[in-house]
């Protein structure tokens, strides 16, 4: 009798091992292939734009707010560093394209300071203004 129970214990229990190497599979090709969005790092209050027209996605973003504040990477940068920054942003991820995010209460003579110094970073980069739409 006494055998009897253990053969029945032993061909009772489940390894889950197997499902459990493939589950961490899984979760790893899950995380490689997820496309994470960059964000300038704060919500501007953005001008619709009447005829949008969809740029290719850029990973450097400048915001700039009501109040003159100008935003890379999501921490403040003075206006005088942007192309600065432009330079060490390009050298972690090349990129053509940087979108400016402005909000619609923003000066326009920042906003244009801010193009100076892109333009200053790299005559060739594409400046990308962005709108309601975009």
């Amino acid at each position: 009798m006494a055998r009897k129970r253990i053969r029945e214990d032993e061909e009772a229990a489940i390894d889950i091992t197997p499902m459990m190497d493939i589950v961490f599979i899984m979760l790893i090709f899950f995380i490689v292939t997820t496309s994470f969005v960059k964000e300038a790092g704060i919500d501007v209050n953005k001008p619709e734009a009447t005829q949008a027209v969809k740029k290719p996605s850029a990973t450097i973003f400048i915001a700039i707010r009501a109040n003159g504040e100008v935003w890379m990477d999501k921490r403040p940068v003075d206006v005088e560093r942007v192309s600065a920054n432009i330079e060490r942003l390009r050298a972690e991820s090349p990129t053509d394209t940087i979108i400016i995010q402005a909000d619609k209460e923003a000066k326009h003579g920042v906003v244009m300071e801010v193009m100076d110094q892109i333009k200053a970073a790299d005559p060739s980069l594409v400046i990308t203004v962005a709108g309601e739409n975009n």
